[in-house]
This record gives structure tokens, sequence and C-alpha cells, in this order.
């Protein structure tokens, strides 16, 4: 609250300030006074200049610096750590070339500010200089596209064969994983099938869907190539793993998918960050609803040895039946309870 009656303190200020000037302007007409703009005032303006040059400066460097703390960590995926990377190469040509432009912006104000009895330099054409200006931004350009290409060629490479399969299932408004099994192949799927019981729709009939485990939470072991395959039961979702720098859209009817390869511990990132609470998060980056900022999953990553722990306290997709008990070894007796009814703590034989 006290931001935003700031923020109205400070435009109702600039409004009276803009108003107060106009009602000069109007003073001055009524007079009929005419505005003259002497050499001083010009060095004033210039020295103004320079000087909004370093204060816009040394502000623009000081909050950059600043917002550093709302950006996301380091990226904790193969192919995030390449994306960022592309990231920076370009914030990095961005501000030398915001730097060579805005000091020569202003210096050039300063340097030639207006005097009395001296004329600019008509200057019409210079093909040289043209063709520098065009031909430096081109190759610079043409260099980033290529890059950024090749980047988007290994991005996007069929996953291994034995990279980890993982369906990712959207609806209004959660998520559901549902692992591959040992089979490493995902039961097929229907949502004709969906029941109470059965909410991804997997076919019943299909073996290679026997081994696969439904969970609420994602855990991916570290160093692992994972390929996830993502649907969804009802409107476009947006699978959006931000500290995996990665995203795929979850339409209805069709199967898209993404492969990547985490490379940081969540223990690990919590040292990084700081921060003994940090969890990774997957999220919907589409509005979907109106519960849309409730559509999330924590995820895990960790050793492969705290993976296998966690997979096997995981439930199958169709409950597997509980082995029967094994036979007493007194098989009269186990004759005699089933075959009659217990009274009194005594066994008393059904007639």
């Amino acid at each position: 609250m006290i931001k935003l009656l700031t923020l109205i303190v400070i435009a109702l200020a600039a409004v009276t300030i803009w108003r107060l000037m106009r009602v000069l302007e109007l003073v001055r007409d009524l007079r009929g006074e005419d505005e003259e703009i002497t050499d001083k005032d010009n060095r004033i303006n210039g020295r103004l200049f320079l000087w909004f040059l370093v204060i816009g400066m040394l502000g623009m460097i000081y909050f950059t610096i600043d917002a550093k703390k709302y950006l996301l960590p380091v990226a904790a995926s193969k192919h995030g750590a390449l994306t960022d990377s592309y990231l920076y190469i370009n914030f990095a040509l961005i501000i030398v070339v915001f730097f060579i432009t805005q000091i020569l912006l202003f210096y050039f104000a300063w340097k030639y500010q207006h005097k009395k009895g001296q004329k600019a330099f008509f200057y019409p054409v210079d093909h040289k200089l043209e063709f520098i200006w065009t031909v430096i931004p081109a190759v610079v350009l043409m260099g980033l596209i290529v890059y950024g290409l090749k980047l988007w060629i290994n991005i996007t490479a069929p996953a291994p064969k034995d990279a980890m399969v993982i369906e990712v299932y959207g609806k209004q408004f959660d998520w559901t994983a549902r692992y591959a099994g040992g089979d490493n192949v995902l039961g097929h799927s229907n949502f004709k099938l969906i029941t109470d019981d059965n909410q991804l729709g997997v076919d019943s009939t299909d073996e290679n869907g026997k081994d696969d485990k439904i969970t609420r939470e994602l855990h991916l072991p570290v160093g692992s190539k994972v390929i996830f395959k993502f649907h969804s039961r009802d409107v476009i979702h947006s699978a959006y793993f931000p500290h995996l720098r990665a995203q795929m859209n979850c339409v209805p009817g069709m199967t898209t998918e993404f492969f990547v390869e985490p490379t940081i511990t969540t223990d690990s990132m919590r040292l990084i960050t700081g921060n003994p609470k940090f969890d990774y998060v997957l999220l919907c980056n589409k509005i979907c609803g109106v519960a849309h900022y409730m559509m999330k999953m924590k995820m895990v990553i960790e050793p492969a040895e705290d993976f296998k722990k966690w997979y096997k306290e995981q439930q199958y997709v169709f409950a597997r039946p509980e082995p029967a008990p094994a036979p007493s070894a007194n098989t009269a007796d186990t004759v005699k309870i089933a075959a009659g009814t217990v009274q009194n703590g005594k066994i008393v034989a059904s007639k």
C-alpha cells in the first residue's frame, strides 16, 4: 500500500509541475515575451546531458546487479546450461551495444551543442559508412542464428534408447506422473478407459502397462537421461520446468515430448541457493482456468540409490494382489478352522 501511495504522489507531483510550466508559458505569451535560448543555456543543457549519462549508467549498473537476486539459479540440466550460455552471449552483445550507443548519443549532445554563428555540416551520404553499419550487425546476427540453430538441433535430438520414460499427465488443475516400469515402455492409454480407479485411462489388457507406476511427485536420478511424454485430459496445459530450462505444451489428443539430463541434486541446489527449503517444481505455464495458479508438482533430483529406494515404495497402476499366506504347519488345524466357526474361543464344527 505504501508503494502504491508513493507512486500516486510522484505521478501527481509530475502532473502539477507540468501544469505550472504550462501556466508560465501562457503568462509569457500574454506579456508578448519571446523565448530566447542563449549559448549559456546550451552549455548548461550540454552539461546536464553528461550528468544524466553518468547518473543513468551508474543507476542501470546498480539495478541490473541488484535484480540478480530475482533471477533463477544456475540451470540444473545439461541442455539448460547450454541455453543459459547462449542467453549470456546475447546479453553481453546487448550491453556492449547499449554502452556504445548511449555514450555516443549523450556525448554528441554535449559536443555539438548549438552556438551562434556556427552551422552544422550537411552530410548527405556516405556509402562506406552505410556499408559498415549494415555489414557488422548482419554478421553478428548471422553468427547468433547459426549458433542458435546448432544449439536447437542438439537440444531436440532424439533421446537415447536407454532413456527413462516418464509420462506427465495434466488436467485441471494438477499433474500426475507415470513411470514406465522395468520394461521402460508405457502401457497404452485411452481417455475412454478413465475411471475413479484408473484416472489416466491405462489399458489393463496391455502387458506393457502392468509394471507402470503412478506418482504425485517427480523423482529423477541425477545424471540420468529422461524422456518426458506429455498428455492432457481437458485443455492445453504447458509443462514448465524453470530450473531445467525446459517447457512443452500438453495438448489433448496428442503426445508431445522432450529429453533432459538433470545435473544438480536438490540438496546441492539448496547449498547453491543458500535456501534449505528450496525445491524443484513443475508448473503450468498456460492460463488453463480459474485455479491455474495451483497447478504445480514437486520435483526431486537425487542420487541413483535414493531414487531406487523411493521408486520401490510407489504403487503400480494396477494393484498387484497380495501373495497368499503360507500354509500352516498343522494342516489339520487349518482345515478345522476353515470348515468351522469359533464360539467362545473354541472351534465348533459347521453343520
